[in-house]
């Protein structure tokens, strides 16, 4: 009998891998900017050119290797493709020690 277990909503904890929440947040913005340039219609050529970085790096961001593009990069290719981005910090709604980060899209 195969055992499973049930996984938290960040891959990258349950595969305790360093820095878990940061790649999360990365792989949450490099599906959003995905999804928005197959809605463009926009060829990673020309999308790349759009978000002022080499095809190569685009696609590799793509396909979830994003280790060496930066949150602040990732927002401001959000900007690029058109969305407004805010960045909003308020109490965490139960006691906690440390606060806690995610990506919201309206």
């Amino acid at each position: 009998m195969i055992e499973i277990e049930k996984g938290s909503a960040n891959i990258y904890e349950d595969l305790g891998l360093p820095d878990a929440a940061e790649m999360q947040i990365k792989a949450t913005l490099a599906a959003k900017i995905g999804e928005i340039i197959k809605h463009r219609h926009l060829t990673q050529t020309q999308a790349a050119e759009i978000l002022g970085m080499p095809q190569p790096k685009l696609s590799g961001m793509l396909r979830g290797r994003f280790r060496g593009i930066s949150e602040t990069k990732m927002l401001e290719c959000m900007n690029r493709l058109g969305r407004d981005v805010q960045i909003v910090v308020c109490k965490p709604s139960r006691s906690r020690a440390t606060g806690h980060t995610s990506v919201v899209f309206t």
